[in-house]
């Protein structure tokens, strides 16, 4: 088999990686602990700011290195989600083990040096890499922070200062928390107020259940991202389809058009062409082979009549 593989034939991603960002207070963590099976590396010591009756297995981090022990364990077999909390302390992790993995990567005010910053996005990327190939999800949790740009505040994550762009590049999905009222809602739709990353077609803006009361009583299941990386894999699912019907469709439509010979049988095929239902570009490749194969037969498009004519 060929290393080169069509829209259709390509494998379907079930995991995602993902980031959630927002308002202090707004349950970030307990929503990202809503994914499947979650094992949470607790980087910030926040496990105690998480309502008991939704704490997970947890590992509180003291150091870089016990990520990758954490990694190469086999406890970790069960789980099929690392949520990070939050992605700010887990860059700063990987900051002072670079620095103390190679001193020249620190500037003389404690900070990365360029070079120290291009190693750390790499460490970043084969962490989600490393994660998918084990063929689980990742979530990130951060704060916010507001830059200004011009007289306009925009809201962006915190994480990775300047380069944060170029992590959420790695990710799948990136959502924005924030209170509408008493509502709390998630958007994953980019816009000019914030950052957002929506790969699976998911609404605009979605509003988060409330699963604990004011008594602290639990009122509903802490589901919302087990459902969203189910509608993640569907959706995936759903374009490999698709991509497979388009296939099958410009299969019909070439052969169509291998059949035009004269002016009946070109405007036969433009009336058949019309009943089928287009997928993606189909219509505009349909017109164009059309449009070439009786160009070639000297047939031209009568624009009073709407039909092809001979010459």
């Amino acid at each position: 088999m060929g290393l080169i593989k069509k829209p259709n034939e390509l494998s379907v991603k079930q995991t995602l990686s993902a980031l959630i960002y927002g308002q202090p207070g707004m349950g970030k963590t307990t929503l990202a602990l809503s994914a499947p099976l979650p094992l949470l590396l607790d980087f910030d010591g926040g496990i105690h700011r998480v309502n008991a009756a939704h704490r997970v297995d947890t590992v509180q981090i003291t150091k870089w290195e016990e990520v990758d022990e954490v990694l190469s364990s086999d406890e970790i077999a069960g789980y099929k989600t690392f949520v990070i909390d939050t992605a700010g302390k887990m860059l700063s992790f990987m900051d002072k083990y670079i620095m103390q993995n190679n001193p020249k990567m620190k500037k003389a005010d404690g900070t990365l040096s360029l070079q120290g910053y291009g190693v750390r996005k790499n460490m970043f990327i084969n962490f989600v890499n490393q994660v998918t190939l084990m063929g689980k999800s990742v979530v990130f949790v951060a704060h916010e922070r507001e830059e200004k740009n011009g007289d306009e505040k925009q809201i962006r994550p915190e994480i990775g200062g300047s380069s944060a762009g170029d992590l959420i590049k790695e990710l799948d999905l990136v959502g924005y928390m924030e209170a509408i009222g008493k509502k709390r809602t998630i958007s994953f739709n980019p816009c000019e107020k914030f950052y957002g990353k929506n790969t699976c077609n998911l609404p605009e803006r979605m509003e988060i259940p409330v699963i604990i009361d004011a008594d602290g009583n639990v009122t509903g299941e802490n589901n919302f991202m087990t459902n969203i990386i189910k509608s993640y894999s569907v959706y995936q699912s759903k374009q490999t389809e698709l991509s497979n019907e388009y296939e099958e469709l410009m299969e019909v439509i070439k052969e169509n058009v291998e059949m035009i010979t004269d002016a009946v049988s070109a405007n036969a095929a433009v009336e058949a062409m019309q009943k089928l239902n287009h997928i993606f570009d189909s219509s505009l490749q349909a017109k164009d082979l059309i449009s070439r194969k009786c160009k070639a037969l000297g047939l031209k498009f009568d624009k009073t009549k709407k039909v092809y004519v001979a010459a």
